[in-house]
């Protein structure tokens, strides 16, 4: 069975309907950089079935660059991940690439969500406007094309919990009459992502929607429920201790055998080689707070309120709003905060619980709680250390745990 996977990012979504055996026709990802993490990872993918992950390892050792692992590759594998935008003006030409890499007439299942910012309650009350007339609010429109083109027997659809909301339901409402009309019925499901045995705080609104001569016996989403008794502290506990601004981007050792959850999330999955494990620097100032925030957590169980600091170390002129801008990743609890992409501006809401390192947590660390395996490489536009673009990538992710029991979902569907 074959996807589709469109505004793929780096790959959270497809990672998880790759494991459960489905084939990537194209990845459709207008971020240059996500399109670097999605072509490693289909090296990884290609390489481990063809039993020569140790060329992988090699790139990860820092060993052989980008380009020489990518020359392992046959053609087709790099030309799958499209780097352009979905609209007008491109659709033509993917359509192209799409068709030279169909091996059959039939695309099974397109996936993918729209950028999610638009439909945010964050990013609503953040920009001036509360997102009217970004165009992003209307990508479903893009998605509705491919689905009248492609004709999938189904369809998922990933986005914010926001979508539910935003312009009071409108955009909701209008998707699906749009999909509707195209030849397709949905459903809605509120999912999050503890239930499927991911570590962090984070309700996504999956819809199923499925071609109008197709009548599925649809799985709910919402009664998922992967009881463990895992807490965060799994995600650090053998990663080396490092300091603010400290780690590397190729190849550390892990301090400590791997855990429990490790493997059960196949975070920690036979390659023993640590990566990306690297921490931002920051102020002294900022440090100050980072050591009030812990203490305050670990001593009290109480989170930061901004306004409590000492005046000296108070240096935003909002006080009236977001009180929590500065936030422990609590290791004592079953999931952490909401790993969001403003993790790539600064580190202030995702502060390492342990304060002899008195830091912000790491793109690796960051990536767990988000479930990716550690040999999953997040990439720049350059080689080398890409904080930014990395967290970036990390942060408007879907977690592959959760977007692998999905795909387990549909492939009995698809049947």
């Amino acid at each position: 069975m074959n996807y589709i996977d469109l505004f793929a990012g780096a790959g959270g979504l497809s990672e998880g309907f790759v494991r459960t055996g489905f084939i990537p026709v194209v990845h459709v990802e207008m971020d240059e950089a996500a399109c670097y993490s999605l072509k490693t990872r289909a090296a990884y993918h290609y390489l481990k079935q063809k039993r020569r992950s140790e060329i992988y390892v090699s790139y990860l050792k820092g060993e052989i660059s980008r380009n020489e692992l990518y020359g392992h590759l046959p053609p087709f594998l790099l030309d799958n991940v499209i780097n352009l935008s979905i609209g007008t003006e491109n659709n033509d030409r993917i359509h192209r690439i799409i068709s030279n890499q169909l091996d059959k007439n039939e695309v099974d299942l397109i996936i993918g969500g729209p950028p999610c910012q638009a439909y945010s309650v964050v990013g609503r009350a953040r920009d001036e406007n509360g997102m009217k007339g970004d165009p992003r609010n209307y990508l479903y429109v893009q998605y509705a094309k491919y689905l009248e083109k492609y004709q999938p027997k189904l369809f998922i659809f990933e986005n914010v919990i926001g979508l539910k909301s935003a312009k009071g339901g409108l955009y909701l409402q209008n998707m699906e009459k749009l999909f509707f009309k195209k030849g397709y019925k949905m459903h809605l499901f509120t999912v999050e992502a503890n239930s499927f045995g991911v570590l962090q705080n984070r309700k996504r609104v999956i819809i199923i929607g499925w071609r109008d001569d197709f009548t599925p016996n649809l799985p709910d989403l919402e009664a998922i429920n992967l009881k463990h008794d895992f807490k965060v502290k799994s995600i650090f506990s053998d990663l080396p201790k490092i300091d603010a601004g400290g780690g590397k981007d190729k190849y550390m050792t892990y301090q400590k055998p791997t855990n429990e959850y490790l493997e059960y999330s196949a975070i920690r999955n036979g390659i023993n080689v640590l990566t990306q494990h690297v921490s931002r620097p920051h102020t002294e100032q900022d440090k100050k707070i980072y050591r009030i925030a812990v203490d305050k957590w670990n001593q009290k169980k109480e989170r930061l309120d901004y306004n409590d600091l000492p005046e000296k170390l108070k240096t935003h002129n909002n006080r009236t709003s977001f009180f929590d801008r500065f936030k422990v990743v609590a290791q004592d609890l079953s999931y952490s905060q909401t790993v969001v992409a403003h993790i790539s501006k600064d580190g202030h809401y995702y502060i390492h619980p342990d304060i002899s390192q008195n830091r912000s947590i790491t793109i690796r660390e960051a990536a767990r709680l988000q479930s990716f395996p550690d040999d999953y490489y997040f990439e720049g536009v350059k080689e080398g250390i890409n904080r930014t673009p990395a967290f970036r990538q990390i942060g408007n992710a879907v977690p592959p745990l959760m977007a692998y029991s999905i795909a387990h979902k549909i492939k009995d569907l698809l049947k």
